[in-house]
């Protein structure tokens, strides 16, 4: 049956929309940290659709508030008052850090980018953006533009003009062999260098941990400093917090708050987690920044009923079950467990990450040569142990992505190393 649908899927699919194993999987249902394919096999789930099922799957209380709303009414588009869309916001609002937020609801992060990059340009009056190298903010042609990963951007083309910064990779590339300190001091010199070469950009977007890139990131501080710089220019800084919000890193809400000495950003894209599978996405911006459009702009399907009850339900569920200290709980003995692995399989090069955002760094032994092939036979034999995981990395780089719903208990932990050990050790 999954031969078949895989011969459906690539006769009538486009040939780029990727799909990981060698014979492909078809998930059927899950419950909780599992889930189960169509020949009836038990999953422990450690990438959580990209990191979408953020508390579980199946989760009552999110099951229960999208079937409520849905025999009530699904959709009616922002032309009309919404009340869960509303009650939402003033959440996310309160939650963001950013004083007199804004929030618009889209329907997925890429929308969000695209979105934080339309208000950008239009407040600042300009089409240049700073953008991180390694870097990834979704799909369209907007987003595509700002992207710093090759292999995620399939044309050089794009209505922006983007410039590239270092500091988002802390242990590759020029600066990897200073100390923190001094690879801040270096980054900022690079941005000031930067910014007397061209007119003032619009923003910076970035994401505070890179997640298509490998779950890499800079040290704690970096865009405060850069926020200093940016300031002076009038600058945005735009917050990539698709895959980091809502406590996945465990020592804080959102990852910018790893960079708050200089207050938070001016936008916050968000997405992914927030409606546990549900298709929600978001900005929020101050007023003012939300405000500056002088043209008609509605949402379709962005804030619409169901969406938004999934989305409250699930936030509520979040913090009243303190996931974010979860996160930062078992996510701390799971990177530990690892670290405790790779020091015995001459692959893996680094164990990084933080809460339940975990990238495993795989290389050719003895060689800093990214190693796709030995990603590609653990993503492989993780599958056949009962486990399935994620894969991502930049330029020359190859990981293993680790990201479980929030959730997840120590015995599942313990479980899932155990069986990527033994798919490391297979190498």
């Amino acid at each position: 049956m999954t031969r078949d649908l895989f011969a459906r899927h690539r006769a009538v699919l486009p040939d780029w929309l990727a799909l990981y194993y060698e014979d492909p999987l078809e998930i059927t249902h899950g419950e909780g940290r599992h889930v189960w394919d169509a020949a009836g096999n038990k999953y422990l789930d450690f990438f959580g659709g990209i990191l979408t099922t953020m508390t579980a799957h199946a989760l009552p209380e999110v099951t229960k508030a999208v079937s409520e709303q849905a025999g009530r009414i699904i959709h009616s588009s922002t032309l009309y008052l919404d009340r869960p869309m509303v009650e939402l916001a003033e959440r996310v609002a309160q939650l963001s850090g950013i004083p007199d937020a804004r929030v618009f609801f889209t329907t997925s992060g890429t929308e969000a980018n695209d979105t934080a990059l339309l208000l950008a340009t239009t407040y600042r009056r300009g089409n240049t953006i700073l953008a991180m190298r390694n870097s990834y903010h979704g799909r369209s042609f907007g987003s595509v533009g700002v992207t710093g990963n090759r292999g995620w951007s399939p044309t050089s083309l794009s209505p922006l003009q983007t410039l590239y910064v270092h500091g988002g990779v802390r242990t590759r590339g020029p600066y990897a062999h200073l100390d923190d300190r001094d690879f801040i001091d270096a980054c900022v010199a690079d941005l000031k260098d930067l910014l007397g070469h061209t007119r003032p950009p619009a923003a910076l977007i970035a994401e505070p941990v890179q997640g298509v890139g490998g779950f890499t990131s800079p040290p704690d501080g970096l865009y405060a400093a850069f926020r200093e710089v940016l300031r002076e220019r009038g600058i945005l800084w735009i917050a990539d917090e698709v895959q980091t919000g809502w406590g996945r890193t465990g020592e804080h809400f959102w990852g910018w708050q790893a960079h708050a000495r200089n207050g938070p950003p001016d936008i916050v894209t968000f997405a992914k987690g927030i409606g546990n599978g549900m298709s929600i996405g978001g900005v929020i911006a101050r007023a003012e920044i939300m405000n500056c459009l002088d043209a008609n702009s509605i949402s379709t399907f962005g804030g619409t009923q169901v969406t938004m009850a999934a989305g409250l339900a699930n936030l509520t569920y979040l913090l009243e079950h303190d996931l974010q200290g979860n996160a930062r709980r078992v996510g701390g003995l799971l990177i530990e467990r690892l670290r405790g692995v790779a020091a015995q399989v001459p692959h893996v090069r680094e164990v990084r990450g933080r809460g339940l955002m975990i990238g495993v760094e795989l290389t050719r032994p003895g060689t800093d040569e990214a190693a796709p092939e030995a990603v590609s036979a653990v993503l492989e034999e993780a599958r056949a142990g009962g486990l399935l995981v994620g894969k991502g990395g930049g330029h020359s780089t190859s990981v293993l992505r680790v990201a479980p719903p929030m959730s997840l208990t120590v015995a599942e932990a313990e479980e899932g190393a155990a069986i990527l050990e033994r798919a490391l050790r297979s190498l």
